[in-house]
């Protein structure tokens, strides 16, 4: 996903599926140091705030850590207030000079609410209920879109299924998931 003062992110897909009361954060666990594959079972894909939370993450990963350690404690400050959480970490990181540096983008979902949080001060929550980052992140996106669209499999069966095609046509992307479940 390439964004305004952010590079085009190489070695991740992250995607959110919200369907029927499920929420599903599932990411590949590929790392590349440009066209060099350096781990394929990294987990990018955490629960915060005892479980009630999935956070996943694209780009540098102590980056990534530092802005969920960030997350958590903002979790910690407006608990079972996500979006209140979400919108104060993005204020902080276009603010803060240290975090203004960090490059990373994350994916948090609660049992309601999907949203994707950059750098650049952006706190989205998909239209359609589903949401993508990383370099996979608009074939996953594009795949999971089409199969709420056109079909009655559960949230958890189109983040795997989408998952599956974005590692065949994203070099940066393997099938090696971590795949975290919020609801029934």
């Amino acid at each position: 996903m390439m964004m305004s003062g952010f590079p085009d992110w190489h070695g991740t897909t992250i995607l959110a599926v919200r369907r029927d009361g499920r929420t599903v954060i599932a990411g590949d666990g590929q790392v590349s140091m440009g066209p060099t594959v350096v781990k394929g079972a990294a987990r990018k894909v955490r629960r915060l705030a005892g479980g009630k939370v999935i956070a996943g993450f694209a780009g540098a990963t102590a980056d990534a850590f530092t802005l969920i350690e960030r997350l958590e404690a903002k979790l910690e400050q407006y608990p079972d207030q996500l979006a209140r959480a979400c919108v104060d970490l993005a204020k902080d990181w276009r603010t803060d000079r240290y975090l203004r540096r960090l490059e990373a983008m994350l994916l948090v979902a609660d049992r309601s609410s999907i949203f994707s949080v950059t750098g650049v001060g952006d706190v989205l929550e998909p239209e359609h209920g589903v949401a993508a980052v990383g370099s996979g992140g608009n074939f996953a996106l594009a795949a999971a879109r089409a199969l709420v669209d056109h079909t009655a499999l559960d949230a958890e069966a189109v983040a795997r299924r989408a998952m599956a095609i974005a590692a065949d046509i994203c070099v940066y992307t393997n099938g090696n998931l971590t795949v975290e479940i919020l609801g029934d």
